[in-house]
């Protein structure tokens, strides 16, 4: 049986949403067993409030926690007690599986990286982030596909790029059941020479890789269209990328809706759209998959979006079980080791 700690103290709606969410999983026939980790009072007290099954879920108490605002090293130095310290401590001394919060992403990260090693060959870890696209992606039929690294290192070399290849590969084989996911660099154009100098010495590393399905590079308009199932590029431009499409999506929900005030022949013809709307709505909507992962360390982090719902934290915990059930972390090691 597949043990998820889950820090319950951090997220914007924080502690009801984790807790709702394990509360109701709990209930389900295929929940891993879940430790919930933040203050016990608090934690009892919420319980308490909803429907549970405690056969599958486990208090540990933790006294402190880091808000969604806190600098994230200081607020570590100051709290050693820290819910997402805790968490990711009972993963490492084998008391779980698996971490999963909702918490502030730097801290996340940050407790990570003082208590796990990276794997062998991982110049840096990653943040990946999946994203809608118009093609459908694995087995699953995902509308979304996969870009890393979605913020945490800013300027990537060669050595980098590669690793995160190997790494959203691996990802993206697991969770979206895709076999052989389609792989590529993000550059200012298709031909191999163009691009920074680590993008353009990456594309022949990846080129001479027969492990992996490198397509070569993409361009900003390949994104949307999901062209691939897994973008490669450096931190900054990676954050860049996914703010945009955040961005794009909500003006354009607000377009619709100015469009439709101003009058009334434009709101009936939204009516008529709206079926077809709501499903778009439905598929591409983020809270299905959950999280983001932290890849590179040793162990598993998922990383839900910090105004997560229940729904989607449940999903970040299905997410995190898929993972570890599949052995993400060991393909990841065998891909490195095979360069």
């Amino acid at each position: 049986m597949t043990t998820i700690a889950l820090d319950v103290m951090g997220g914007d709606h924080a502690p009801q949403a984790p807790l709702s969410a394990a509360a109701h999983f709990s209930l389900k026939a295929d929940c891993p067993t879940l430790l919930l980790v933040g203050d016990e009072a608090v934690i009892s007290a919420t319980l308490a409030t909803m429907p549970h099954a405690m056969s599958r879920l486990r208090i540990v108490h933790a006294s402190q926690a880091v808000a969604m605002t806190d600098d994230p090293k200081a607020a570590l130095d100051s709290m050693p007690d820290a819910s997402v310290s805790v968490a990711a401590r009972l993963v490492q001394h084998g008391d779980a599986d698996a971490l999963v919060s909702a918490g502030n992403t730097g801290a996340v990260v940050l407790a990570c990286a003082r208590t796990w090693s990276r794997l062998p060959g991982v110049p840096r870890a990653a943040l990946g982030a999946v994203y809608p696209t118009e093609q459908l992606h694995g087995e699953s039929n995902d509308p979304f596909a996969l870009i890393l690294d979605a913020g945490l290192t800013l300027d990537v070399d060669a050595d980098t790029l590669e690793a995160f290849a190997v790494m959203g590969s691996a990802y993206a084989a697991r969770i979206s059941r895709n076999a052989r996911p389609s792989v590529a660099l993000l550059s200012n154009g298709s031909e191999p020479k163009k691009g920074t100098e680590a993008v353009v010495l990456a594309h022949s590393r990846l080129k001479a890789r027969k492990d992996l399905n490198f397509v070569g590079n993409v361009e900003g308009t390949d994104i949307p269209r999901g062209t691939v199932d897994v973008v490669v590029t450096g931190g900054f431009v990676g954050n860049i990328v996914i703010k945009m499409l955040e961005g794009v999506a909500e003006t354009m929900q607000t377009m619709m809706r100015t469009a439709a005030e101003a009058s009334l022949v434009n709101k009936a013809g939204l009516a008529l759209l709206l079926p077809a709307l709501t499903e778009l709505k439905k598929t591409t909507d983020w809270q299905q998959y959950g999280g983001a992962p932290v890849l590179g360390f040793e162990r598993v982090c998922i990383k839900a979006h910090g105004r997560s719902s229940p729904r989607a934290i449940k999903n970040a915990i299905k997410v995190a079980r898929r993972a570890v059930e599949t052995d993400l972390v060991g393909a990841i090691r065998d891909g490195l080791q095979r360069h």
